[in-house]
């Protein structure tokens, strides 16, 4: 009896001594990790002015007003710049998400809402001959590691005047799309960016798209004068020139598409 007592007794110390609790900086990590936001794009594709209007005001009076009544902040709403080769208008709506959970939950939640379903009442109950857009593209992304949650830009200028540049660089294989990732994160580009005041938004992981694999971000600038010096600054740094002369991160990007827009009034930014 007296020897079970002793084993037991010296299993527990032992078990005592031999556990121990993560290091904070790795506590840290894990939580950084875990509170990495989601973010769905939504682009809301238009043929005609009256289009435009239905769904401006439905974004504007209902939706924005219903996703800020579950919590969801911070949210976006573009359009792009004037462009003589653009035969569709456009309607760019980014949406911060807390959890997949969150994004999954929305759509439910919303039609339970009767103020929502009152405010966007001509978009919800349109008729199939007057449809409110010609379609709706959504991708869905992750935020990066070293910048995990959405950034609102600091910027005085007038509205109309401003250039929100979205970049979607895709890469030629899974791997080398990771590579890309990397080089955003410990190769230090973001930290460049930031350095030099891109004003970033977001920088996300794609993980549903119709371009995959490929990553996007979104950098702000007073206007267009000011977002030619940052890049002219960028392409000029020697912390730039050094990280593309690094071999490991040399032809990983594939294909690059740029979006010039600028926030719409009702807009959180």
């Amino acid at each position: 009896m007296k020897l079970t007592k002793l084993f037991f007794t010296l299993l527990i110390a032992f078990s005592i001594t031999s556990f121990k609790l993560p290091p904070k900086d790795t506590i840290a990590a894990k939580s950084a990790i875990q509170q990495r936001e989601f973010y769905e794009l939504k682009t809301y594709i238009l043929k005609t002015k009256q289009q435009e209007q239905t769904t401006d005001k439905y974004l504007k009076e209902a939706y924005l007003p219903g996703l800020k009544k579950l919590g969801i902040k911070n949210i976006g709403v573009f359009k792009l710049k004037p462009n003589a080769t653009d035969t569709l208008k456009k309607i760019v709506v980014l949406i911060p998400f807390s959890s997949m959970e969150q994004f999954l939950a929305l759509d439910k939640k919303l039609a339970k809402d009767k103020t929502y379903l009152t405010a966007g009442a001509s978009y919800l109950t349109a008729l199939y001959s007057e449809p409110p857009y010609v379609r709706i593209e959504s991708v869905l992304l992750h935020a990066f590691s070293d910048h995990p949650l959405l950034t609102k830009p600091t910027l005085n200028s007038p509205r109309a005047n401003r250039v929100y540049e979205l970049r979607s660089y895709e890469s030629a294989t899974e791997a080398i799309y990771a590579n890309k990732i990397d080089m955003f994160n410990a190769g230090g580009e973001i930290k460049l960016f930031d350095k030099l005041g891109f004003n970033a938004v977001f920088y996300g992981q794609v993980i549903s798209g119709p371009k995959m694999p490929n990553l996007m971000y979104l950098t702000t600038f007073a206007d267009q004068t000011s977002r030619e010096a940052h890049w002219k600054s960028f392409v000029d740094s020697p912390e730039w020139k050094g990280l593309i002369a690094m071999e490991k991160y040399k032809n990983n990007i594939s294909h690059i598409d740029i979006t010039f827009l600028y926030p719409t009034d009702y807009s959180d930014y």
